[in-house]
């Protein structure tokens, strides 16, 4: 699925679309350039599942959680700082992402070798003009 949108108020509707799709794979990793927007998608993703909590990046505590009207959590992790893969084990994320809640990975490219074989792969970028684009397969 591709989607283009050009206006952040459009992103509610591209994170609902987004989730029709990738309703199957509870675990969902985000690439694109910093500033691409990840942190704002998730956002919008946690809006559209009914997030109760405040949605901010985890960038140093590397996983926040957060909970839904009807007490579901939803996970989401920030790999930018980790130093090796090491790291991630240490915090458990191999038991987040069999915990069967929504898992949003930011810089998966960090933890590669640890990715489920199943997840829902996301990919925002953004050109010169502003013109936003979000590229979703499910693998």
């Amino acid at each position: 699925m591709t989607l283009n949108f050009d206006h952040l108020d459009e992103l509610d509707t591209v994170a609902h679309q987004l989730l029709a799709e990738g309703r199957q794979r509870p675990v969902w990793l985000l690439d694109g350039e910093m500033g691409a927007g990840k942190t704002t998608l998730i956002k919008a993703l946690c809006r559209a599942l009914g997030v109760v909590s405040t949605v901010q990046s985890p960038t140093f505590s590397i996983v926040n959680e957060y909970t839904t009207h009807e007490g579901h959590s939803v996970y989401h992790f920030d790999c930018y700082r980790l130093r090796n893969e090491a790291e991630a084990l240490d915090i458990g994320i191999e038991e987040y992402f069999a915990s069967g809640d929504y898992c949003f990975i930011e810089w998966p490219e960090r933890i590669m070798s640890l990715w489920p074989s199943m997840y829902y792969q996301v990919q925002l970028s953004v050109d010169a003009d502003g013109h936003r684009m979000v590229e979703a397969d499910i693998v």
